[in-house]
């Protein structure tokens, strides 16, 4: 049976085997906020290894029984945790709903998708955790139609001071299976990565707003 550690470099061994996670240090990317990275996550890729899929399904569902064990629904983020969310839930055997990102502009107008009733205690499944701002506005709109929220678990979080400030000021706890500190870890190991690329990629995770100016 693995242990704790042992599973979060698995799943980061995952995501690097099917290129969830892509480690660039040397051609950094650009995310949407302008700071440049030397990682690109899409845990949706991860969707289309059903071992993958099913491995990290297992592993948030053992989480949320865990550390959150009197939820009464699972409720995803938009759009990554859509499908992460059902999946956990179908295995929990509770009910599903999942936040937009503004509500519908036609309709019912509906925010949230799904049925949800006030009082009702809910976990949050996401897919990546970055600054935690766009994962964190699910919970005003979940707290202001009366919904318990009981926390937020995601696969993977980069493990940003910023992220770790906004849920203690939002008082959400977040629990994750696998972090950038596995990831790097897992990937030297690996060869994804050589050990003259660690101090960059240590520095990114430090300063990501200004890291690679100056390269």
């Amino acid at each position: 049976m693995l242990n704790q550690q042992d599973i979060t470099k698995r799943i980061a061994e995952l995501l690097l085997e099917a290129k969830a996670i892509k480690l660039s240090p040397d051609k950094p990317f650009q995310w949407s906020s302008g700071w440049l990275s030397p990682i690109y996550c899409d845990n949706r890729v991860a969707l289309s290894y059903p071992d993958t899929r099913t491995f990290i399904k297992k592993t948030l569902a053992a989480l949320i029984k865990k550390e959150y064990p009197d939820v009464q629904a699972v409720v995803g983020v938009a759009t990554g945790g859509i499908a992460q969310g059902a999946l956990v839930a179908d295995l929990l055997e509770l009910p599903f709903a999942y936040v937009r990102p503004e509500p519908k502009k036609h309709g019912m107008g509906n925010q949230i998708e799904g049925r949800l009733e006030k009082g009702q205690s809910v976990i949050i499944i996401e897919d990546l955790i970055s600054t935690g701002g766009s994962s964190l506005k699910v919970v005003d709109v979940l707290r202001e139609a009366e919904i318990e929220v009981a926390g937020m678990v995601a696969i993977f979080t980069y493990g940003f001071a910023v992220a770790e400030n906004n849920f203690r000021e939002k008082n959400v706890k977040l629990s994750t299976v696998s972090n950038y500190n596995a990831l790097i870890e897992t990937a030297l190991e690996h060869n994804y990565i050589d050990s003259s690329q660690l101090e960059s990629l240590s520095a990114w995770r430090v300063a990501p707003e200004t890291w690679g100016r100056n390269q």
